[in-house]
């Protein structure tokens, strides 16, 4: 909960994310480059108590012999839109849910926040090498 101008937004914590709405299948091809995107992505500042809306760019290959599921992906994303979580930690979150589920080390989440105040941040975390 954070209160600007008077006025008081209420945003839930991470507790509230659901990496259980993710789901896989098996898929043997360990060398082919993956890549989902959206620009459907949003969270709470838990500074300002303000949308963080971003694009989301996830690249991987599926080293673990798994893929992730879109529907799943989607719901998951979803349990963020009123968490309150800093841009570098949804990031980070995000990809560790990801990387611990795909059992893969070749996976880089990438997100382009939209312009806040006039600022652009890109946060990008892990690697495809």
């Amino acid at each position: 909960m954070t209160k600007a101008e008077g006025k008081i937004f209420n945003f839930e914590g991470e507790d509230k994310i659901q990496p259980g709405f993710l789901e896989t299948f098996e898929f043997d091809s360990p060398n082919q480059y993956i890549l989902i995107e959206t620009d459907e992505f949003s969270a709470v500042c838990p500074f300002s108590g303000l949308p963080d809306l971003a694009y989301v760019k996830i690249e991987y290959y599926p080293d673990g012999g798994k893929c992730i599921e879109l529907k799943s992906l989607k719901y998951y994303f979803i349990s963020f839109r009123n968490v309150g979580i800093f841009q570098e930690s949804a990031t980070k979150r995000i990809y560790d849910d990801l990387k611990s589920l795909l059992e893969t080390n070749r996976l880089q989440v990438t997100i382009l926040y939209n312009t806040r105040g006039g600022f652009d941040t890109t946060c990008i975390e892990g690697n495809l090498d």
